[in-house]
């Protein structure tokens, strides 16, 4: 599964945020996400009976998600998820403080 979402802020910020999604989704679901550099994460774990792995690029204005593809009957379902996550953690609209932890 692939997922290309661009993005108007600045690196470091765009980093911070991702950091926060990622508290989020471990506090939530349990889903493990680590940093090996500063533009790149692993994430892996289980959402509902998905397993989730795979990886999180940042470039320049763009987040790259790539992970296992869920199959047929969860795919759009976890596409969604993911765009969303992503559009909501990465507006600008939203102060890195407002943004969920999941606690």
């Amino acid at each position: 599964m692939e997922i290309d979402f661009k993005h108007g802020l600045p690196p470091e910020d765009a980093r911070a945020r991702l950091e926060v999604l990622g508290e989020y989704l471990h506090n939530r679901h349990g889903i493990r996400v680590t940093w090996s550099d500063d533009g790149r994460a692993r994430f892996h774990g289980k959402y509902l009976v998905v397993k989730i792995d795979g990886e999180i690029r940042m470039e320049p204005g763009m987040v790259k998600f790539r992970g296992e593809d869920p199959g047929f009957l969860w795919r759009k379902k976890a596409t969604e998820y993911i765009h969303g996550k992503l559009k909501s953690y990465l507006d600008p609209k939203h102060t890195l403080a407002d943004l969920p932890r999941g606690k």
